[in-house]
């Protein structure tokens, strides 16, 4: 376990300022459609919504069609138990209920409003809700205290025809459950078999038991304790119904014997609940979920000081396994949007559990080792749960929930294309699946291309190669000495001895002397001596991927995560010609929209040739990706006004584009304004574009660079890029110190530009 003493803080001041400004609250308002003009505002409201509104009095399902409530949650509080506060009232449950809206958003790109509710009386409560209910998709009930909250879920879910799912309840569960399930993997015990003890009685605890025996655990194998101590059949006080249900027939009277031998431990209920005398008296390789908020019954520091073999999990982010409802309800709900279910029943939750423990024995993405300060995360003791961060549980997990809502009899509007669904997830948080499944599925169609991943040793490398070759993509040719990539790739978790993943070593290569003779002919007259060759096919990688590729060995190259773009441009150029105009491609994706920016990597200050030429290669380029170009020459002047250098240079190129005459749309100079805006540009009833510019040319590689990078930082836009375009064949540099998915989308668009060369 590793040292946790390093923690995250911040003050009460920086919590209430984060809440404050710029804007008070967590959550705002965006319309969905224009509302630029008068014709808008007629169709959004009278008379235009009247057509809509006569439509869903005849059938009131069709509000899903023309409303938001097919993909709107309500976040439902009365204030009862907040958090680990306790009954704090309705609005100071606000803060928190904003910020359930918020992660619905950010995590499953489902709309959510809190309400708030000023009654502390069950049926007052459960009557507001219930005539509130069809406005919605979904509800989640939080904060309500125990045991109220079972009858308020289980009544409003009998009164009303969509999802009603207290998240304090199965939340806890379903994560809860999903570590147990890999955490008695890794410690080799059946779940039939394993002796659980639950400390802590109340909704969060109770459900998570009654989930775990879903998956296997036994009833006879369980114990609960709450406050009064071990819930066994006949005990005279302190009972409910719900209690009841998962009572035992046991000897057993408190926590502390409860937990002699136990195998796992689950803890809902308080701080120091749980000591480290009763860690020790617990069975090898023990389970300990210590799940209590803000502060956990033990911390992982003294259950280590007393056990070495345990797998520990909390409720907190500032130790490994946190155990975080936000790993399910919004995967829950945007499964059960999806298909209209009119309820979460057991079978989805279970769906859900099984499918988070599936996900967690996957390959982490390095945009989770970002989140956690560059800390590499791998299936075992210290990772049983995926991160709330990992961007695959949007489209991994609501696939099964839907599935499993569909099994179940409780979908109304069935999935018939679940590949198809979960490219839908993919783009509702992620700009760039579109095109990416777009290229992808084309790189899948065509003959299955060999694309070497030069820097074959570095571990990002060999993960990357390993996706590469599992999403069918191609086959990946890894250059580096085979025992020390075959190290790495076990100490990353990967077996990729029956992928058909090929490693080729430069230095003892059958093909060292052919593609030395090969490149010594190509460089000789230019200041190379043999000897030198020889040295630069043996020990560079580069230079021997690139042969590889010159010499019909591979199609495509992905390199340059060790090294600057411009030291890996010159290799690959002595190797490689240019047969058309060199350029860097980025691809922008924000807003809906797509846009092709150029050069962004190797004209520093073009001239009035190279501006037409950029344009001429960008515009061929994005017709192979199946896109019309329109191009942009992008400018700080329009149209001569103010009059400058780099204007008059704009103006040249579109003069030589005239003479060429060229088979795409173009126009210049202009600021961005004009090229993606049409209200903007009927000013200029002389421009040629059709509509919107999605080529934009830049004046030069500072503007290009600084731009998409800019949009970028701001947020709300991808970034793609940028791709080399113009060598004799297909090679693409990443940046320094690329992460795994940058690698692969790299190395299908190499797969996919030579494909299409081919074609």
């Amino acid at each position: 376990m590793p040292d946790l003493t390093e923690k995250q803080t911040f003050s009460d001041e920086d919590a209430l300022e984060f809440h404050r400004g710029p804007t008070p609250g967590k959550i705002s308002m965006a319309p969905t459609k224009p509302m630029a003009t008068q014709r808008d505002l007629s169709l959004a409201y009278s008379p235009g919504v009247a057509v809509p509104v006569l439509a869903i009095a005849e059938d009131a399902d069709k509000a899903y069609d023309y409303t938001a409530k097919g993909n709107l949650v309500a976040v439902i509080s009365n204030g009862t138990a907040i958090l680990g506060l306790g009954n704090l009232g309705h609005m100071a449950s606000k803060p928190v209920m904003e910020g359930k809206c918020v992660l619905f958003k950010r995590f499953a790109d489902v709309d959510s409003f809190d309400v708030e509710v000023k009654t502390t009386d069950p049926d007052e409560f459960i009557t507001v809700v219930k005539n509130i209910g069809d406005t919605w998709g979904g509800i989640n009930l939080e904060d309500i205290k125990s045991p109220e909250c079972f009858v308020i879920e289980s009544e409003l879910q009998d009164l009303l025809d969509i999802p009603v799912f207290h998240d304090d309840q199965h939340g806890t569960a379903i994560i809860s459950t999903a570590g147990l399930i890999n955490a008695a993997h890794i410690v080799g015990k059946r779940l039939e078999d394993i002796k659980v003890v639950l400390a802590g009685a109340g909704a969060a605890g109770l459900s998570s038991i009654g989930l775990m025996k879903a998956v296997g655990v036994r009833k006879e194998n369980t114990t609960i304790v709450d406050r009064d101590g071990v819930v066994y059949i006949g005990r005279p006080s302190g009972m409910d119904q719900w209690k009841a249900a998962h009572a035992t027939d046991t000897p057993l009277r408190t926590l502390a014997e409860a937990m002699v031998g136990a195998d796992v431990v689950l803890g809902l209920s308080a701080k120091g609940a749980i000591t480290k005398e009763m860690v020790a008296s617990m069975a090898p390789n023990p389970i300990i979920f210590a799940m209590a908020n803000p502060d956990p019954e033990i911390t992982p520091e003294d259950v280590l000081s007393v056990r070495s073999d345990a797998i520990m999990a909390t409720g907190r982010s500032d130790y490994v396994n946190q155990v975080n409802n936000v790993l399910g309800f919004p995967y829950i709900f945007r499964g059960a949007l999806d298909v209209r279910a009119r309820q979460v029943n057991h079978e989805m939750k279970v769906a859900c559990a099984r499918a988070l423990a599936q996900l967690a024995r996957e390959d982490v993405p390095d945009e989770v080792a970002v989140a956690y300060r560059g800390r590499k995360l791998k299936f075992g003791p210290d990772y049983i749960i995926p991160s709330p961060f990992d961007p695959r549980l949007i489209w991994y997990i609501p696939p099964f929930v839907a599935q499993a809502a569909m099994d179940s009899g409780v979908a109304r509007k069935p999935i018939e294309d679940m590949d198809a669904y979960r490219i839908q997830l993919r783009q509702r948080v992620d700009p760039s699946a579109a095109l990416m499944q777009k290229i992808a599925s084309a790189v899948r169609a065509a003959p299955n291309k060999r694309v070497v991943f030069a820097e074959g040793e570095e571990t990002t490398v060999i993960r990357a190669a390993w996706a590469f070759k599992q999403a069918e993509l191609g086959t990946p040719i890894l250059v580096g000495r085979e025992d020390l990539i075959r190290q790495n790739a076990t100490e990353a978790g990967l077996n990729f001895d029956d992928l058909g993943i090929e490693i080729v070593n430069a230095r003892v290569s059958e093909k060292n002397v052919q593609y030395t003779d090969f490149l010594y002919e190509k460089l000789q007259r230019r200041g190379y001596l043999r000897r030198d060759v020889q040295r630069m096919i043996n020990q560079d990688r580069n230079y021997f991927a690139a042969t590889m590729l010159a010499q019909g060995d591979a199609d495509a190259v992905v390199t340059g995560t060790t090294r600057n773009f411009n030291m890996v441009l010159k290799e690959v150029r002595r190797v490689l010609d240019v047969t058309s105009r060199l350029i860097g491609l980025s691809i922008v994706l924000a807003k809906g929209r797509t846009l092709f920016v150029a050069d962004t990597s190797i004209h520093e200050l073009p001239d009035a040739v190279e501006l037409a030429e950029i344009a001429i290669q960008a515009a061929a380029t994005v017709r192979r990706m199946g896109r019309k170009p329109r191009v942009a020459f992008l400018s700080y002047s329009t149209f001569g006004d103010p009059p400058g250098d780099r204007g008059e240079m704009i103006r040249e190129a579109i003069r030589i584009l005239d003479q060429r005459g060229v088979d795409f749309e173009y126009e210049g100079e202009m600021p961005a304004e004009l090229a993606l805006d049409p209200e903007a540009r009927s000013a200029y009833p002389f421009m040629r574009l059709s509509k919107d510019a999605n080529v934009l040319v830049m004046p030069g590689i500072h503007s290009a660079s600084i731009s998409t990078r800019l949009v970028q930082a701001l947020g709300g836009a991808t970034v793609i890029g940028p791709l080399l375009v113009g060598l004799e064949k297909s090679v693409q540099i990443v940046s320094l110190g690329a992460s795994v998915s940058e690698m692969i989308t790299a190395a299908t668009f190499a797969a996919y530009e030579e494909g299409v060369r081919e074609g």
